[in-house]
C-alpha cells in the first residue's frame, strides 16, 4: 500500500471509529415534528414606554423561561431568535390553548381601590369602569399595587374556601407595606368602597371585600394575602405562574403555532426509515449489477456513509426534523454519485490504456473526478446555507442534514470507497481489471455513443425552442391556475384531523360550515385525513371544528395543526424569493469562476428552466407551495448545477485538450461521454426518491415528486438546455480556450559533444 493510501486508510478508520462512538453512546435530538408537541414562536411588541430590542426580548425570555417551568412540561426549550422572536418549544403537549393563554399574557397584575359608583368614572383622576368577576360593573381608583411589590406565589386547596382553590401571594420589597394601607383604607368603608379589585392584564379576576375582623385603619398585615375566587385547580395554578412569573416588560404576539401528534412522528420516521433500507439497497443493488466487485465495495461505503452521517449528527446535537429525514435519506444518491464518476473515469482507463492494472486506473480515476465532485459539492452546499439561514422551523433541519449529507458522501467516496476498491485492486488485480471487477472498459452503449453517437448539439435551436416552449406552459399554469400558497407563505391556520372512519368529503366541509366556518378550505388529506385551512382561528374555535368532524366521524384525533402570523408569512415569501435569487446569482457567480461565464450562463439557464418547470407543475396539479416545497427547489437547483457541471467538466477538458477544434463538435462529444455517468447516478437517486415517494407518507410524498421532477428536468436541461446555450453565446466570448492540464514538455535536443548540461 502506498503512503498515500496508507494515509486514507488510517484517516477513514479514524473517522468511522469516531462516528461509532457518538451514533451509539449519544441519541438524536428529535424535532417536534418528530416527536410531537408544540411549537409557539412569540415576537415581542413596542410599548409605549418600552422598545422591542433584543434586550427587552430578553428580559421577556426569562419571564416566560419561569412561567412555562410552572406549568411543568418537561424537557421544555425556549430561546431567542434575532431581535425580537421567541420559539417556545413543548414536547408532548398536544393542546396549545392553556400553554398560549399561560405564557402570552402580559400579566400586568394591580391592585386598586374600589370606589362608589356613581356610573361616570373621572378619568382626569385616573378612575375607570371595568366589569367585576361577576360581569357586575365598578369603578376603581388608580393601580395601588403593581407586580413589582410582588414576590412568591402558589395556588392551594382551601377547604374555606367553599371547597374551592385559591392562591396565596408573598409581598416583596414595599410591597406589604402598600397592600396593609390599601386594605387599612377598605377596612373603614361600606359597601363597594370596603372591597379591593385585583386586576390582571386589564380584567377582574376578584374583588373581595376587606373582612369585617380587620380592623379600620389596621389593614391586612404579614406581608402576604390570599386571592380567592371560583377557580380551578389548573386555572389557579397558571394565574399563581403568571404572579410569580412577573410582568413581561414588552407585549407578546404569537405569530406561529405547529401541533403535532406523536403518532404522525412516529410513522414519518418509520417511513423514513424504510425509504432509507430499501433505497440503499435498490441503488446498491444497482451499482453492483453495473459495476461488479468496486460495485459492491462502493455499497459498503454507502453503510460508512450512513454512520458518518448519523455521527456527524448527533455529534453536533443538530436537531432532526422530518425535511431534515428526507435530506438524510437524498444524500445518499448523492454518496453513490462521486463513486459513479471515479468508475467511469476509471473505465476510460481501461479503455484508452488496455495493458494499464486496474489499481493505477482506479487512482487515476478518482483523481480525474476530484474536479466534478467538488464543484458539485459545493454548489449543493451553497443551497443548503441558504436553506440554513434564510428559511425557518422545520425546513432549517433540511438545510443542515444535507449539508452533513454532502460531507458525509465526499468522505465515503474519497476515503472509504477509495481505500476498500484500492486494497481489491491490489488485491485481486486480474479479477478487479476482469469483467466481474466492474472495470473492463467500455461497455456497447459507451463504444456506441464514442464511434456512432448521434450530433445533438446540430439541432441545438430545436431543443432550446422545445424548453422555450415548456416554460411557456408552466408560467400558463401559474398565471392561470395560481400558486396554492401554504400557510407558511399567506398566513392563517391549518389543522389537520385523523377520523376513526373513512368521512366523506362533503360531509366534512358541511360540518365545518356548520361549526362556523362556511369559507374554510376542507380537503382529504392521506386515507382517513381531514385537513382544515382558514384565514383566521382560535384555539376554541379549532376545538368547535374537532368536535364536529368527531360527531360525523365517530371521533376524530388532532394529527397536526399549523398557525402562521400574517406578518410572518410575507415574511417568509419574501425570504423565499431572496433564497431563490442568491441561489442563482450564487451558482452563476461560482460557476463563472471555476469555468467561463459562457458555461455559468447556460447552467443558470438550464437552473431556471427547472424551476420554472417544476413550479410550473405544481400549479397545475394544485399541489402546495410551502417550506419543504422551497427545501426541494433549493435541491434540484443543486442537482441541476451538478449535472451541468459534469457536462462542462468533460467539454472544458476536451476542449483543453483541441482547442482548436469546433465548439459545437466538443461540446456534443463530452454530452455523450458524460451520458452512462448520468444514467447510473440518476437511477441511484431515482430509487432512492421512488422510495419516499411510496413510503414517506404525506408529509413526504410531494417532496418526493418535486425531486423526481426536477431530477428527471434536470437531467435533459443539462443536455438540452445548458450546452447548446453555451454554444450560442460562445460565438461572444473574447477568452481564449482553455489549456491542457498537462501539457508536454518540448523535447530536449542534445549534440554528441554536449556535456548532458541543459542550461
Amino acid at each position: 500500500m502506498s503512503r498515500a493510501n496508507l494515509v486514507r486508510a488510517v484517516l477513514a478508520f479514524a473517522i468511522l471509529a469516531t462516528s461509532f462512538y457518538f451514533a451509539f453512546t449519544e441519541s438524536p435530538r428529535l424535532g417536534l415534528d418528530l416527536r410531537g408537541g408544540t411549537q409557539i414562536v412569540l415576537e415581542t411588541q413596542d410599548s409605549p414606554t418600552v422598545k422591542a430590542d433584543q434586550e427587552s426580548t430578553d428580559r421577556a425570555l426569562e419571564v416566560l423561561r419561569r412561567r412555562i417551568d410552572a406549568l411543568g412540561v418537561a424537557e421544555s426549550s425556549i430561546t431567542r431568535s434575532g431581535d425580537r422572536r421567541i420559539i417556545v418549544e413543548l414536547p408532548d403537549v398536544q393542546d396549545p390553548t392553556r400553554a398560549t393563554e399561560a405564557i402570552g399574557r402580559t400579566a400586568q397584575l394591580t391592585a386598586h381601590p374600589v370606589l362608589p359608583n356613581t356610573g361616570q368614572p373621572d378619568k382626569k383622576k385616573g378612575q375607570q369602569q371595568i366589569a367585576d368577576e361577576s360581569g357586575q360593573p365598578i369603578i376603581i381608583g388608580p393601580a395601588a399595587l403593581t407586580g413589582e411589590g410582588i414576590g412568591e406565589a402558589g395556588a392551594n386547596y382551601d377547604p374555606q374556601n367553599l371547597g374551592g382553590w385559591a392562591v396565596n401571594v408573598d409581598f416583596k420589597g414595599e410591597g406589604g407595606k402598600t397592600w396593609e394601607q390599601l386594605t387599612a383604607k377598605a377596612a373603614c368603608a361600606t359597601g363597594d368602597e370596603r372591597r379591593v379589585a385585583i386586576v390582571l392584564d386589564g380584567k377582574v379576576i376578584s374583588s373581595p371585600q376587606v373582612t369585617e375582623s380587620v380592623p379600620c385603619g389596621v389593614g391586612i398585615t404579614g406581608g402576604s394575602t390570599q386571592i380567592t375566587g371560583d377557580f380551578s385547580a389548573d386555572e389557579a395554578k397558571d394565574l399563581s405562574a403568571l404572579i410569580e412569573g412577573g410582568a413581561l416588560p414588552v407585549p407578546v404576539k404569537i405569530i406561529e403555532q405547529r401541533v403535532v401528534g406523536p403518532t404522525l412522528g412516529d410513522e414519518a420516521i418509520d417511513a423514513s426509515a424504510k425509504a432509507a433500507v430499501i433505497g440503499i439497497i435498490l441503488t446498491g443493488l444497482f451499482i453492483v449489477a453495473v459495476y461488479r466487485l468496486v460495485g459492491l465495495l462502493a455499497t459498503v461505503a454507502l453503510a460508512g456513509y450512513a454512520l458518518i452521517s448519523y455521527g456527524a449528527l448527533v455529534a453536533i446535537g443538530a436537531t432532526l426534523t422530518l425535511p431534515g429525514l428526507a435530506g438524510f435519506v437524498l444524500a445518499i444518491g448523492m454518496a453513490i454519485d462521486a463513486n459513479v464518476l471515479a468508475f467511469e473515469r476509471a473505465r476510460e482507463e481501461v479503455t484508452a490504456h488496455p495493458g494499464r492494472r486496474a489499481r493505477s486506473a482506479l487512482a487515476t480515476g478518482f483523481n480525474k473526478a476530484w474536479s466534478a465532485i467538488a464543484d458539485t459539492a459545493v454548489t449543493t452546499l451553497l443551497a443548503g446555507a441558504l436553506l440554513f439561514f434564510l428559511a425557518s422551523g422545520p425546513v432549517r433541519g433540511f438545510g443542515v442534514t444535507l449539508t452533513i449529507g454532502v460531507l458525509g458522501s465526499l468522505v465515503s467516496a474519497m476515503l472509504v470507497s477509495r481505500v476498500l476498491t484500492d486494497a481489491a485492486a491490489a488485491r485481486f488485480p486480474k479479477l478487479t481489471k476482469g469483467r466481474m471487477g466492474g472495470l473492463s472498459g467500455a461497455g456497447r452503449i459507451r463504444r456506441w455513443l464514442a464511434e456512432n453517437g448521434p450530433d445533438l448539439m446540430k439541432r441545438r435551436r430545436l431543443w432550446l425552442v422545445i424548453s422555450g416552449i415548456v416554460v411557456v406552459l408552466a408560467f400558463t399554469g401559474i398565471f392561470t391556475r395560481g400558486l396554492n400558497f401554504g400557510v407558511e407563505f399567506t398566513g392563517g391556520r391549518i389543522v389537520e384531523y385523523s377520523t376513526s372512519r373513512p368521512l366523506n368529503i362533503d360531509v366534512a366541509r358541511s360540518a365545518v360550515s356548520d361549526a362556523g366556518f362556511p369559507r374554510a378550505i376542507v380537503q382529504t388529506s392521506g386515507q382517513d385525513d381531514i385537513s382544515v385551512r382558514t384565514s383566521d382561528l382560535s384555539n376554541e374555535e379549532e376545538k368547535r371544528i374537532g368536535a364536529a368532524l368527531a360527531e360525523k366521524a365517530g371521533g376524530a384525533t388532532k394529527q397536526r395543526d399549523e398557525l402562521i402570523g400574517p406578518s410572518l408569512g410575507d415574511e417568509l415569501r419574501k425570504k423565499a424569493l431572496i433564497a431563490l435569487g442568491i441561489a442563482l446569482l450564487a451558482q452563476l457567480a461560482y460557476l463563472t469562476i471555476r469555468f467561463r461565464w459562457t458555461f455559468a450562463t447556460g447552467a443558470v439557464v438550464a437552473m431556471f428552466h427547472d424551476i420554472m418547470l417544476v413550479t410550473g407543475v405544481f400549479a397545475w396539479l394544485g399541489k402546495p407551495i410551502d417550506g419543504v416545497f422551497l427545501a426541494a427547489l433549493l435541491t434540484i437547483i443543486g442537482y441541476s448545477v451538478n449535472d451541468s457541471v459534469v457536462v462542462f467538466d468533460r467539454i472544458r477538458e476536451l476542449w483543453g485538450a483541441n482547442p482548436k477544434g469546433r465548439f459545437a463538435d466538443i461540446a456534443n462529444r463530452g454530452t455523450l461521454q458524460t451520458v452512462p455517468r448520468t444514467i447510473n447516478t440518476g437511477m441511484g437517486a431515482l430509487f432512492i426518491l421512488g422510495a419516499l415517494a411510496f413510503l414517506g407518507g404525506d408529509s413526504l410524498t410531494d417532496f418526493a415528486i418535486a425531486l423526481l421532477i426536477g431530477i428527471v428536468v434536470g437531467t435533459y436541461s443539462s443536455v438540452f438546455t445548458a450546452t447548446p446555450v453555451a454554444i450560442v453565446l460562445e460565438r461572444f466570448a473574447k477568452s481564449p480556450p482553455p489549456q491542457p492540464k498537462d501539457k508536454p514538455k518540448a523535447p530536449v535536443h542534445r549534440t554528441s559533444d554536449s556535456s548532458g548540461a541543459v542550461v
